[in-house]
């Protein structure tokens, strides 16, 4: 009981990555105070798998601050041993990210320019660790061997030739990035023609459609026409048949006395009369239309003349019951409509 009292408690349990998290993260990874930490979580999201093509540019940023912090260190002139611990420290850490990193279940997700950037990153930590610790057992022999002022310029050297290395690191760094920007304008400029061929393809296809609904129309116009034309011709035949029998039918009733030629006169005039009439009218009616014309004649005569032509005029029973009428019609032109 006393040893569980005494022991420290246990760390907080580390949150799991959300977009909220992750912002949150990448600002305490600038603070120095808060990189140990940071980077911790940094760690423990890379070894749990929680990095995927969705959010892999995300985790390539924070591990890019993460190496900035090497970055910051050796711009520092003086480091003491403290500080030197706390680097070579800082060090392990990062090495564990970039480890983490490399297994397959995190690996596979970055692109390629970023698989360069991490090596060469890589390769970079590694190479300035090996010089923090090359340094630390220089510094502790000069001051056991050397005097103050042959410690100054070995440590001016060392550190002219780590901002050497740094600048070397950070050109590669920037020449990568170059090519991973490049990759995306290209993937970018890829993805907008295939957009246009796309949107193209579709115009084609409205136009052909467009094409084919406009031939339709023209073979339909063309039938119609030519159904028209049909038409004509029979209305044509009709017509010239029928004043071919009515030429006849005068050079007959020419031959016939004053009374025939007068009946051929009513026959024309009860022919138009019916026929302005459609629907047919009775027989006073037609009586009555021939006398307001000043024309002696009875309702006798006018039955006589109308029954004498049956190809002419035709007698129809219209109504029902009571209301039964006879009605007389001009049905000269049935035959060419029947055609």
């Amino acid at each position: 009981m006393e040893e569980d009292r005494l022991r420290p408690p246990s760390p907080p349990p580390i949150i799991h990555y959300s977009e909220h998290e992750r912002g949150e993260l990448g600002e305490e990874i600038k603070d120095d105070s808060k990189f140990p930490e940071a980077v911790r979580v940094l760690l423990t999201w890379l070894e749990r798998g929680e990095v995927s093509r969705r959010n892999a540019n995300n985790f390539y940023s924070m591990i890019q601050s993460s190496n900035n912090h090497i970055r910051r260190r050796l711009k520092a002139k003086e480091i003491s041993k403290t500080t030197m611990a706390a680097v070579l420290a800082q060090f392990e850490q990062i090495m564990s990210v970039f480890h983490a990193a490399s297994k397959q279940k995190a690996w596979d997700h970055f692109s390629k320019a970023q698989h360069n950037n991490l090596d060469m990153w890589h390769k970079q930590v590694r190479r300035l660790e090996t010089c923090t610790m090359q340094l630390m057992g220089i510094r502790g022999e000069e001051e056991m061997e050397m005097s103050d002022d042959d410690m100054d310029s070995s440590a001016t050297n060392k550190s002219l030739k780590e901002e050497n290395d740094s600048l070397c690191c950070q050109l590669d760094a920037n020449r990568n990035e170059v090519e991973l920007k490049e990759d995306n304008m290209h993937s970018q400029q890829l993805s907008f023609l295939q957009q246009a061929l796309q949107g193209m393809q579709k115009q084609l296809l409205r136009m052909r459609e467009e094409l084919k609904e406009r031939e339709a129309e023209l073979e339909r116009s063309v039938e119609d026409k030519q159904q028209l034309k049909n038409q004509i011709h029979h209305l044509k035949s009709g017509l010239r048949s029928l004043q071919t029998t009515h030429t006849q039918q005068v050079r007959d009733k020419q031959t016939h006395t004053h009374t025939t030629q007068g009946k051929t006169l009513f026959m024309w005039i009860i022919s138009t009369f019916l026929h302005a009439h459609p629907f047919g009218v009775s027989i006073e009616c037609i009586c009555s239309y021939l006398q307001c014309l000043v024309i002696k004649i009875n309702l006798r005569e006018v039955g006589a003349l109308l029954s004498r032509l049956p190809c002419t005029f035709r007698q129809e029973l219209t109504g029902v019951g009571a209301r039964l009428e006879k009605c007389w019609n001009f049905c000269s032109f049935q035959g060419i409509k029947s055609t």
